[in-house]
């Protein structure tokens, strides 16, 4: 950052010494901050910076050079302190600044202000994830007018719209983390904007917001920003810092800013893809193949475990209810909107308790959603991640419990095994031990018997093959 010495009564050649000094002392600062600085996602560019400037401006900026803004600004900060809870903060935003040693940023606000910190993510409870999180400082600065030391960097682009700065960082990369703490949380923040605001994004992953470009388009009018590599300085009127968060895979619209639910979100997803369907409802004309309801069943690899081992005789079963079935592994797939219409044409979806059965957000309301629940005494967590979130999305929900004669768990340990005879035992070694037992080395054969008696409770929410 370009500094100036306050000694100017001293002499000429005294003055160009220490000039010289400290440009010294800056590279090697400077060259430090690098090699301690690299955040996640991004390996080009400086650290981030943002302000915000008069009524009219704020800013981000990844350079603090030799720029300044006005005096005056104005700003909101937003924080999730936990999940479920959300704290806002008014100030006079003027610049970011590094902080190198945790490879954090900072923005810096009114100097009545007192400073805080915040890691722009959901679960705030969770440290693992939060070590994927790039902080952010809020922290006192007086204004500047880019001429001495200390002051801000001057805006080169102006924008009427609020930033909104959100991390990719944390769990995301699965499906279920994806929506739950990043996207839905984003929907419910950015809404009441109206489009205008645009994201900035840290921990940026490009292959990740390839795949979810279109729901961005769909909240903002704006670009997304890789705020982590970005070498503008960008000027808004206001700052949004993380996102709010109210539940696992769904919105609660009495905490709502604008009243918003997941009926709204799902109807956005469906403009952002360009699904058909609103609701599980037939076509009209009896003749029709729509006629006859469509049957996902969400397949995955036996070597990650969790999977249908006669999903063959599943699906030939099903048929026989006049089911049309198709079969679909969304990790094999890259298109989300691909995947995103095929669920959305079907009326019933089928899958092991794991990240795949978020696609029940693309089903049409009135569809209804079958969760598969492995053995281990797992129904809190089937019932804490699909079961609960499905009235928010008007789909009907079904729970099919694997029995010990039906996983190959029987296969893996002799009958007197605690994990065949105590599983509660294997939850109390902590989330790590349920997690490798339950999830990863278990793979499901469903009695065709007792599913049979599942569809066809399915088959009766659908009003497929009424007569009107």
């Amino acid at each position: 950052m370009k500094t100036r010495s306050s000694a100017r009564g001293e002499p000429r050649r005294l003055g160009n010494m220490g000039l010289l000094a400290l440009m010294l002392c800056s590279l090697v600062a400077l060259s430090l901050i690098r090699a301690r600085f690299s955040p996640i996602g991004s390996t080009a560019g400086a650290e981030p910076v943002i302000k915000a400037e008069d009524p009219s401006k704020a800013a981000v900026a990844t350079d603090a050079g030799d720029n300044d803004v006005p005096d005056e600004v104005a700003a909101v900060a937003a924080e999730e302190s936990k999940v479920g809870e959300s704290k806002v903060g008014e100030g006079k935003v003027e610049e970011v600044q590094p902080k190198p040693e945790r490879a954090a940023a900072a923005i810096v606000v009114d100097a009545s202000k007192p400073e805080w910190k915040t890691r722009p993510y959901c679960r705030k409870h969770d440290a693992y994830a939060l070590s994927h999180v790039k902080e952010w400082s809020l922290k006192p600065h007086p204004s500047g007018d880019g001429d001495g030391d200390g002051a801000a960097p001057r805006c080169t682009s102006n924008s009427s719209a609020t930033a909104f700065v959100l991390s990719t960082g944390g769990f995301t990369g699965n499906p279920f983390h994806d929506y739950t703490d990043v996207l839905i949380p984003a929907f419910i923040t950015a809404h009441r904007f109206a489009g205008e605001v645009q994201f900035l994004v840290s921990s940026y992953k490009s292959w990740w917001m390839s795949r979810y470009i279109q729901i961005f388009q769909q909240m903002s009018r704006h670009e997304v920003v890789d705020i982590d590599a970005d070498d503008e300085v960008r000027c808004y009127p206001s700052v949004v810092v993380g996102p709010t968060f109210h539940k696992e895979l769904g919105v609660d619209p009495s905490k709502a800013p604008d009243g918003v639910s997941t009926v709204d979100f799902r109807k956005m997803l469906r403009s952002a893809f360009g699904l058909e369907r609103a609701t599980a409802t037939p076509s009209g004309d009896r003749w029709d193949i729509r006629r006859r309801p469509r049957l996902l069943i969400i397949t995955r690899r036996a070597s990650r475990g969790r999977a249908f081992m006669n999903e063959r005789a599943m699906a030939d079963m099903a048929g026989s209810l006049g089911f049309d079935v198709r079969l679909g592994d969304p990790e094999m797939t890259s298109d989300t909107s691909k995947f995103a219409r095929l669920v959305n044409s079907c009326d019933v979806m089928v899958g092991v308790h794991g990240a795949g059965l978020t696609n029940m957000v693309f089903l049409p309301a009135g569809a209804v959603v079958v969760q598969v629940v492995p053995y281990g005494r797992l129904e809190w967590l089937a019932r804490n991640t699909f079961a609960e979130p499905s009235a928010g999305m008007e789909v009907h929900y079904l729970e099919y419990v694997v029995q010990l004669d039906e996983t190959t768990l029987s296969e893996q340990y002799p009958s007197d095994h605690p994990v065949l005879k105590d599983p509660m035992a294997i939850h109390k070694q902590g989330w790590d031990a349920l997690k490798t037992t339950y999830l990863d080395r278990q793979n499901v054969r469903p009695h065709l018997g007792r599913l049979k008696n599942t569809f066809l409770q399915a088959l009766k929410m659908l009003p497929h093959g009424r007569d009107d």
